[in-house]
Formats: structure tokens, C-alpha cells, sequence
């Protein structure tokens, strides 16, 4: 797929001023959302799927995803997927998942989005791809590449994450790192990022790495998948086998904000 050169734009207050300097030396922008549409907007369609439904995602999740706005929208320059305890179509809950399949792929380069994580107990928050050859060869032989994912009980931690065939659900190959000072991911804006390259993946939180794989870390015999293709993801999950479930604690609703997504591939 062709992808074509964008220029950042700043975002406005809510989501603050963003960073004039390219963050990626040696790198040219190709592909970013700002997400400078007007209030109340849905994501632009040119760039965004939704999944949907209340499958339990693999996970026991307890959310039905939507495409309503309520779940996913445009507000102030960011966008928001919102959490929200509600009924609908027999789920007790509903929340947003986009992604770009279908419309928008790459193979390497540097991925980044500047994020508020939401927070509470059974909350999950993720930016993450998967090999767009998912639909030919399933998961996880497809790859799956997570940027950013935190869990509601581990406030304060981040983890990167790669799943593939012979290291995927609880034998993922997994780095983490802290906040310093024990702060909450949710307090503020962070800037979460993968550099892929032909055989390594490096993880970065505001600019520092703090993890990464190559082929040498799998499992002996096990394949790196990662050479082909993939597509992004944004969702916010509720429950699910790894962060538990909503308890007394947990208040809703609870909002993901997007100030923005840049891809970009090597000059």
C-alpha cells in the first residue's frame, strides 16, 4: 500500500503542546493520525476499522466493542476510547477497538503514539499490531507486536511484548519497566514506541529503551515471524484473564486519550 508523507499537527490544550522536533533521526515520517477533526467526530474512516462484538476476545473480556462515538471519538485533539459500564446487547459493558487492517500496513520502521492510559482494577489498556497476514495463517503465526499494554492492579508499570508461534500467551516473550518515583502510567501523557527492524525490536517509554528481542531470544526452534506486514490497534479491554476484573474499586466511565499516532520508515 502506498502511504503518503503527513506533517504533524499540534494538538490543542487538553491533549497539550506536541513536540516540534522530529523524535526519529534518520527516519521520514510516512503515515500519522493528529486527530485535529472537530468535536464529537468519529476517527476518520480512511484510516480506522473497528472490531466488534462481545466475544470475550480470546480472554474472558467482558466488553462489547462498538463503532457508536459513545465508545470512540474526537475530542479537544485527541481521541478518546471510553469504557463504559452500560448495558448493551446482553454485555455489561462496552468500549472501543480500531485498527488500521485493511486500510494502512508496514513492514519496519519506528511506531509511536503519545498516550493517557486510563486506570482501576480490570482495566486494559493497549497499542499494539498484528501481521495482516492474520486472516491466511491465524494467530499466533501471524506475529503480534505489542507497543504499550498496562493492567490496572500494575499502575505504575509498562510492559512490551512479542507472541508468535511457540512463545505466545503466558510463555510471551515480555519486558517491563516503572515509572519513576512509583507514579501512575495514567497520571499523564507518555510516548510509547517500538523501532523494528529486520531482526530486532526495540521498546521505548518517552524516548528511553528499556527492551528488546532479536531471533536470538526465542525459544529454541521457534520462528521469527516478524518480516512481513502488520496493522495498528488501539482499544481499551475490560476484565479478562490476565488483569482481573472490575471490582467495588473500579469507577467508570474510564477514558484511553490518543493525542497522536506516527509511523516512520527509515530515509
Amino acid at each position: 500500500m502506498a502511504v503518503a508523507l503527513l506533517l504533524p499537527v499540534c494538538c490543542s490544550a487538553l491533549c497539550s503542546a506536541c513536540a516540534t522536533e522530529d523524535p526519529a533521526p534518520g527516519r521520514k515520517l510516512v503515515w500519522a493520525d493528529e486527530f485535529d477533526q472537530p468535536h464529537g467526530s468519529s476517527p476518520r474512516a480512511a484510516k480506522w476499522n473497528y472490531d466488534l462484538g462481545a466475544s470475550g476476545w480470546g480472554n474472558s473480556e467482558l466488553q462489547n466493542y462498538t463503532d457508536r462515538t459513545n465508545n470512540a471519538r474526537i475530542e479537544d485533539g485527541c481521541l478518546v476510547i471510553e469504557a463504559l459500564k452500560e448495558s448493551h446487547q446482553g454485555s455489561a459493558y462496552t468500549s472501543g477497538r480500531l485498527k488500521t487492517q485493511g486500510k494502512w500496513q508496514w513492514t519496519y520502521g519506528r511506531i509511536e503514539a503519545r498516550i493517557k492510559v486510563p486506570r482501576g482494577q480490570g482495566i486494559w489498556p493497549a497499542f499494539w499490531m498484528l501481521g495482516t497476514n492474520i486472516t491466511a495463517v491465524g494467530w499466533p503465526k501471524c506475529g503480534e507486536i505489542d507497543i504499550m499494554e498496562n493492567i490496572g492492579r500494575e499502575p505504575n508499570t509498562l510492559y512490551g511484548t512479542i507472541h508468535g508461534p511457540g512463545y505466545s500467551g503466558n510463555q510471551a516473550i515480555s519486558g517491563k519497566t516503572n515509572v519513576a518515583d512509583g507514579a501512575a502510567l495514567a497520571d499523564e501523557f507518555h510516548v510509547y514506541a517500538v523501532e523494528w527492524t529486520t531482526n530486532r525490536i526495540e521498546w521505548f517509554l518517552d524516548g528511553k529503551r528499556y527492551f528488546s528481542v532479536s531471533p536470538d531470544t526465542l525459544p529454541a526452534g521457534a520462528k521469527w515471524v516478524y518480516t512481513a506486514p502488520q496493522h495498528l490497534i488501539l482499544n481499551v479491554a475490560v476484565g479478562g484473564h490476565w488483569p482481573g476484573y472490575p471490582d467495588a474499586t473500579t469507577s467508570f466511565p474510564q477514558q484511553m486519550l490518543v493525542d497522536y499516532v506516527r509511523v516512520y520508515a527509515p530515509e
